[in-house]
């Protein structure tokens, strides 16, 4: 009894470090927020069509299928009309919460250095009038084993969706107003 004792002690000994030492990718989040002047209801109505994303500096364009309704894809053409794509697919949508979340189901890790990538899009009133905008988002960097290169680490994954959110929101915050303080 005291030899499988120790041997089970000497083992979990050699488990536990390694599983402490080997684990992957952790899933990173970004928010973004823009106060705007606007209401509500015209921020949306300018950002709430999942197919239409031609808000946003970077989409050169953006086709589609199904609309808002649940498991609509559309495809982003990014910068020219041949131009990198991402492509991605709604999986809610909640037009009197004037919000709408989806997933990215193809994009090359040199366009966006993610995997598994989700995010929402949502239009809050504002305190004193106007909207806030909020983009969030959560993901994996693009490379997922351990000891990945710059271009593809947390990093990267992080400041690429940070720049393309605050890009985004930014658009925005010129075509409806900055809310006086």
């Amino acid at each position: 009894m005291r030899k499988r004792s120790f041997l089970g002690t000497a083992v979990a000994a050699m488990v536990i470090p390694a599983m402490v030492f080997a684990h992957g990718p952790t899933r990173q989040k970004v928010t973004i927020t823009a106060d705007v002047a606007t209401e509500p209801a015209e921020v949306w109505a300018r950002i709430g069509n999942f197919q239409d994303m031609s808000w946003h500096p970077a989409v050169h364009s953006s086709t589609g299928e199904n609309g808002n309704d649940i498991d609509a894809t559309r495809v982003l053409s990014i910068g020219s009309s041949d131009g990198p794509t991402i492509s991605e697919i709604l999986y809610k949508y909640g037009d009197e919460k004037m919000s709408y979340s989806y997933r990215i189901t193809d994009v090359l890790v040199e366009v966006l250095p993610v995997t598994n990538y989700s995010s929402h899009l949502t239009v809050k009133p504002r305190d004193g009038g106007g909207s806030l905008i909020e983009w969030r988002g959560a993901f994996y960097r693009g490379y997922p084993n351990n000891d990945p290169p710059e271009d593809l680490n947390d990093a990267a994954a992080i400041a690429a969706v940070t720049n393309i959110y605050q890009a985004g929101l930014d658009a925005l915050m010129v075509e409806f107003g900055v809310p006086d303080s």
